[in-house]
């Protein structure tokens, strides 16, 4: 078992699933909502990721156990996010980058791993010198497949707080002087996850007609 976490970066959008590889909601904009089917552009998502790793520097962190990708967190100034203006609950703040997705591979929620991919996030952010993050989340139970928004439930307990209400959609923030203090290993924590073992689904080998084998029974 290896478990590594990297960022993001163009040759390995294709490591992400689907339609997150493709989805491309939050830097197309528009009127649709935060819905990962709203947008399928993986042209333009990689062009988003080139754009902003050559402007304001790395903007993910994606987890992988033997080379599979279990899950990945994408953030950038709100600046790089068109689709923030149609957002209920206002802009993020100036002084904020904005934590715009977090995905969990189904076969691995619930343990751990969403919470890794975040401090992840936040480590790498407290490390450049940024001050606060925030996030758009859901109040009411989603299609965790469909859309790119963390639970209110799960961020308070990160240690965010409401920053502008909203009955769905609040923007939530958090202080990163708050964690400047963490000591953890992230890739240590990573690897500590009791994860469920993923079987992938095997092909099975053809049928071998016996009066077709050559040479004698045996």
């Amino acid at each position: 078992m290896a478990r590594r976490m990297r960022t993001l970066t163009v040759e390995r959008v294709g490591d992400l699933p689907e339609p997150c590889s493709a989805c491309a909601v939050w830097e197309l904009g528009g009127r649709s909502g935060p819905n990962c089917q709203a947008a399928d552009d993986r042209a333009a998502f990689e062009a988003w990721v080139e754009d902003v790793r050559a402007q304001w520097g790395e903007c993910g962190r994606i987890a992988y156990e033997n080379g599979e990708p279990l899950g990945f967190v994408k953030y950038a100034p709100a600046r790089f996010f068109p689709q923030v203006v149609s957002m209920p609950s206002g802009p993020p703040n100036h002084d904020a980058v904005l934590i715009a997705c977090l995905h969990v591979d189904s076969d691995v929620r619930d343990v751990g791993l969403g919470k890794v991919l975040l401090q992840a996030a936040l480590r790498d952010l407290v490390t450049r010198g940024e001050k606060a993050v925030e996030a758009y989340a859901a109040t009411q139970t989603v299609d965790r497949e469909r859309t790119p928004l963390m639970s209110v439930e799960f961020l308070l307990r990160q240690g965010f707080s409401v920053a502008r209400p909203h009955p769905v959609y609040p923007l939530m923030r958090l202080e990163l002087k708050s964690i400047a203090s963490w000591t953890d290993n992230v890739e240590a924590v990573l690897d500590a996850l009791q994860l469920p073992l993923r079987v992938r689904e095997r092909v099975p080998a053809p049928l071998v007609n016996p009066s077709k084998t050559e040479g004698p029974a045996r």
